[in-house]
């Protein structure tokens, strides 16, 4: 009984010494479901998508490559591949909008890129970057979809 108190209070003690306390919300269900770490973090894919090199496309064949390119943002949105995505203003270094892939590798956001025809076809460009965010971000689209009032 002695050793057992003794634990239990070098355990309070790490814990109390540290300033780190168990959030009393905490589901460990929901956060191993969604990869979180003891933070709630886990790491994805940054894309910034820029202008690409293609200039020569019709408006035609533009049009057509990005209704292909939302169609893939839902596609790859349905299967919980992307979990942002949306335009930038207009700025002067040509940054045309945001992914963010939940993915852990570059390597498998590359895969994952070129199933979008406008990068395929260069009228846009991306740059990847390691990023850690909120292990939740996957589940804010179930919200999304309840305050989007118009389908694209």
């Amino acid at each position: 009984m002695k050793r057992f108190l003794v634990i239990l209070l070098s355990s309070f003690l790490t814990v109390a010494a540290s300033g780190q306390s168990v959030n009393p919300t905490y589901n460990k269900a929901l956060a191993d479901s969604l990869g979180a770490d003891d933070y709630g973090m886990k790491m994805y894919v940054l894309v910034l998508l820029k202008t690409g090199s293609n200039t020569t496309a019709s408006k035609e064949v533009t049009d057509s490559l990005f209704k292909g390119h939302m169609a893939n943002i839902g596609r790859l949105a349905a299967e919980n591949k992307l979990v942002v995505a949306g335009p930038l203003q207009k700025n002067d270094k040509n940054y045309r909008g945001i992914f963010i892939l939940n993915v852990k590798t570059k390597e498998e956001a590359l895969v994952l890129l070129q199933t979008d025809p406008a990068i395929k076809q260069k009228l846009l460009d991306a740059e990847l970057y390691p990023w850690y965010g909120s292990a939740a971000l996957p589940v804010y689209l179930k919200t999304h979809d309840q305050v989007q009032k118009l389908n694209f």
